[in-house]
């Protein structure tokens, strides 16, 4: 910070000969200095100023000047945001001598009042107007932002309005309409329904006519869309009210009512304060705006990375790259954005070029509790909105009482957002009126805090007192207004009453997934045409690894595609092969192609080269770009996150089924950090939600000696989730099949999630090769047979998956082993049980077992084990012994342990 904020008395004669340096020569002075004299030679020359006749004086106008940015810089600290109880003691406070003043001073004129655009001014009116903008119901922290430009921006619409609004009566008759929606749907829903967990809003109501604001101030500033990802407390509130889910529908769930189903389809549904919506509303400037909640389960922040994917997909699909069309809301608790490091996680993607989405608008319903903790047992920061410095994001802390100051700050933010497509927070100080449900007991652990609340009148009494007082309206209007919507509501219930069964209001397939399907039982292993022409094919093969002449590539890079076009003669083609050649197919057909992970362009282990980047600089080159479609492509590393991550490429996945959306773990292991979005999301997101999706999860997988986190994906984690269809589990062997399964993603009419096992060391491998008639004249293969064998002549047929098989097989060679047949299970999920019955007939005389790396506890094992009990394959193992840790972290050791499984699954 400059010297102009530190002076005292002593510094008199430096202040006086800054002056005289700048009245011969402005620019020779610092930019500060420059302003602060400017305020006085403009008070001097419009007459009304004060003459600068000694360094004291000077001091004193400097001592105003930093009484003003103090105010500016801590004046948040202050403020009357808190509704329930006195805030806490900061110091130095804003008292006059913490600015070397006096109340002596108050009626002295001090051109330092040109600063906040009011010329020259008494102390006191100086003084009181910034007491008003940065002390009442809002507060604002923004002076840590590094733009001068936004900060100039903030202080001039703070400062010119005082932070005070002045809205007309229709628009105040509007905030209170919403804010009666809010009061009474939460009263008469715990009138009826007593007992039943609703996560009341009741403390946080001024919530509802916020969002309304935000639809309305987006709409005039050209938003036509806006995605929200929000929690449970309130969710049933914004679904009525601000989204316009039906009264109906919403008591029907209450009354325990289920929702229609196709018999085919499983759905288990959730919970009603976890479930998403969509709709069109108009806004009152005659626009059509399109509103989208992300369902959500209890895993509170979750939905944070899903909804910004979301966002990012409609960006990229609908709005062609146009992220002022559409925005995220989220809406936090106060003790999760301070607590759940997918927070951060979301934060930190906001300005990276994969993730971008024009900026986010943050509400944090700050009730003061999390579950039952205090806040100040549930964070060290000082605010729960701390991280919003993270990417210098202005925060407004607003009295959740004075919903008309919440309205204002809100419209202040969408327009920031608009404007300069960053982040903005509004903290909404509030509180619960109930536990954490209502029928939990909040006094066990906040006594003192629930005398309070018991005594505090909701929002809207306060609100319509207010208005009453101004002459806004008068008291029957407010009864009318109460009395008319209660009436609504109770029909609506009398309706809901005689309901059977629930129809469903959001149509899964429309939309961007018009003429897709949910899929059925028989739908599943049934064989889909992935081939494309030997023509098309050695094209794009070609195009895509030829690499311009004119620009001058590292050697390895051009190394690596010579040798792919060399593989075109030999007709060998290799692991990364067979998967760029899916995604240039898939281009060449229109559909999108979009990867994200770690280091996912070049690729962990070096084999993909999808970006190439130029010898002598930073120019990078993208084959795949350059091809026909090739604008569909893209391909972003990733921050250092996997929760986050994959959340947002699901979410990008969800509203955009043609494309091929894939997310690539470092190593398989590291999925581990994402597992609530495989639990919550990927696997059970269909059955709770009626939500397909396409998403493709790519978890390098396999026994190669490096020890427990760099060996196995955890398949049995999947297999366990694994049930009704709900994904695709594969683990393939060649990159023909690979081709196969990554398009037949785009070419069923359904979707489904789908996790790979990809491998490591056959990335390279001589014999993991496949020619052109594996992708030309095939599809994909769930079960690979032997057909080195003949049927009569073996004794025992090993099932495995994966990268064994290549070790069996060197085995099997060797020692000529006609006896013994290797079959690949390249899908391990849904299990292929057709061509299983098919293999027993055909191997008739042979005993089955199951050959896997893993230990026996982990792998796939445990559920094929399962699934064959007590049936007539009577399949028997050989694995690793159960272990409590994937692998062995000794080389010597693993290689022991890996002969001894061969040998094993070859004595007969």
């Amino acid at each position: 910070m400059d010297r102009l904020t530190y002076l005292s008395n002593a510094d008199s004669g430096y202040v006086d000969s800054l002056y005289q340096a700048y009245k011969e020569d402005p620019s020779s002075v610092d930019v500060s200095w420059q302003k602060f004299f400017e305020g006085f030679d403009f008070g001097q020359a419009s007459g009304g100023g004060v003459a600068v006749e000694s360094p004291e004086q000077v001091i004193k106008e400097i001592n105003v000047l930093n009484m003003i940015n103090g105010y500016r810089d801590r004046g948040h600290l202050f403020t009357e945001t808190n509704p329930v109880r006195e805030r806490r003691k900061y110091f130095p406070g804003k008292e006059l001598d913490t600015f070397g003043l006096s109340e002596a001073d108050m009626d002295t004129v001090f051109n330092a009042g040109v600063e906040v655009g009011l010329g020259p001014a008494k102390l006191k009116d100086i003084r009181q107007l910034i007491e008003d903008t940065y002390c009442r119901s809002i507060g604002a922290e923004f002076r840590y932002i590094r733009n001068p430009e936004k900060i100039k921006f903030l202080q001039g619409k703070m400062e010119a309005e005082r932070n005070a609004p002045s809205f007309t009566i229709d628009t105040k008759k509007r905030i209170l309409k919403k804010l009666n929606e809010a009061v009474i749907f939460e009263s008469f829903l715990g009138t009826k329904f007593l007992g039943q967990k609703r996560f009341s809003l009741e403390g946080a109501e001024s919530l509802i006519p916020a969002l309304d604001s935000v639809i309305q101030k987006g709409s005039s500033l050209g938003i036509e869309e806006f995605v929200i990802g929000m929690a449970h407390r309130g969710r049933l509130n914004v679904l009525s009210n601000v989204m316009g889910k039906p009264y109906k529908t919403i008591f029907s769930e209450f009354e325990g009512k289920m929702y229609e189903a196709d018999p085919e389809v499983p759905f288990g549904g959730d919970v009603k304060y976890h479930l998403g919506f969509s709709s069109d509303i108009t806004s009152q400037d005659g626009k059509n705006i399109h509103l989208s909640l992300a369902p959500n389960p209890s895993h509170l922040e979750t939905v944070d990375g899903v909804a910004e994917g979301m966002v990012r997909s409609k960006i990229d699909m609908k709005y062609d790259g146009d992220a002022s069309k559409i925005a995220p809301i989220l809406i936090h608790g106060d003790a999760a954005v301070a607590a759940q490091g997918i927070v951060y996680e979301t934060i930190q993607m906001s300005k990276l070029d994969g993730y971008k989405t024009g900026g986010t608008i943050h509400i944090v319903i700050n009730n003061q509790v999390g579950f039952t903790t205090n806040y100040k047992d549930a964070r060290s920061s000082t605010y729960c909105t701390d991280i919003a410095k993270v990417t210098l994001s202005p925060v407004f802390h607003v009295n959740g009482d004075d919903v008309e100051a919440l309205v204002y700050a809100i419209n202040m933010a969408v327009e920031y957002r608009q404007k300069y497509k960053t982040d903005v927070f509004i903290d909404l100080l509030c509180y619960r009126r109930y536990g954490h449900n209502e029928a939990d007991e909040p006094k066990f652990t906040q006594p003192s805090l629930y005398k309070l609340i018991e005594k505090h009148p909701n929002t809207l009494a306060i609100y319509v007192d207010k208005l009453i007082k101004q002459g806004s309206i008068d008291a029957d209007y407010a009864k009318t207004e109460e009395k008319s919507f209660r009436g609504l509501l109770q029909e609506r219930l009398d309706e809901a009453k005689t309901v059977e069964q629930i129809s469903d209001e959001r149509p899964m397939f429309a939309g961007a997934w018009k003429g897709l399907r949910p899929a059925k039982s028989t739908d599943i292993n049934t064989a889909v045409d992935t081939k494309v022409s030997d023509k098309v094919f050695l094209e794009l093969a070609k195009n895509m690894n030829t690499l311009p002449a004119d620009k001058k590539f590292f050697r390895k890079i051009t190394k690596v595609f010579e040798d792919r076009l060399k593989m075109i003669d030999s007709d060998k083609y290799d692991w990364a092969m067979g998967e760029l050649m899916a995604y240039a197919t898939l281009l060449n057909e229109d559909y999108r192609v979009r990867i994200s992970g770690q280091d996912v362009q070049r690729g962990t282990f070096s084999h993909r080269h999808a970006v190439a980047t130029l010898e002598d600089s930073d120019e990078t080159y993208t084959p795949l770009a350059k091809l026909k479609g090739g604008e569909k492509f893209n391909i972003y590393n990733s921050l250092l996150s996997e929760y986050a991550v994959l959340a947002f490429e699901y979410g990008y996945a969800s509203v955009n089924p043609n494309s091929l959306t894939i997310w690539e773990a470092q190593f398989g292991d590291f999925a581990n950090g994402a597992q609530i979005v495989f639990d919550q999301y990927i696997s059970s997101g269909e059955t709770k939600w009626k939500r397909s999706n396409g998403l493709v999860m790519l978890l390098p997988h396999g026994m190669e000696g490096q020890g427990p986190e760099h060996s196995s994906c955890r398949i049995e984690r999947y297999l366990e989730l694994s049930a009704n269809n709900n994904m695709i589990i594969a683990n393939c062997t060649t990159p023909g099949n690979y081709f196969h399964l990554l398009r037949r993603q785009l070419h069923r009419d359904f979707r489904k999630p789908l996790i790979v096992a990809t491998p490591k060391s056959l990335l390279r491998h001589p014999k993991a090769v496949s020619s052109l008639t594996d992708f030309t004249n095939k599809n994909f293969q769930e079960i690979i047979d032997d057909e080195n064998v003949t049927a009569k002549s073996v004794k025992r047929v090993i099932l495995c998956s994966g990268k064994i098989y290549y070790e069996l097989l060197e085995k099997q060679e060797a020692e000529n082993r006609k006896d013994v047949a290797l079959v690949r299970v390249e899908q391990l999920f849904p299990v292929a049980y057709d061509q299983i019955e098919a293999l027993q007939k055909k191997y008739a005389k042979a005993e089955f077992v199951w050959v896997q790396e893993e230990n026996e506890n982990m792998g796939a094992w445990p559920y094929y084990c399962r699934k064959f009990r007590g049936s007539s394959l009577d399949l028997q193992v050989i694995a690793r012994p159960e272990s409590g840790s994937p692998a062995t972290g000794y080389m010597k050791q693993h290689v022991a342990q890996q002969t001894e499984i061969i040998n094993k699954a070859f004595s007969l």
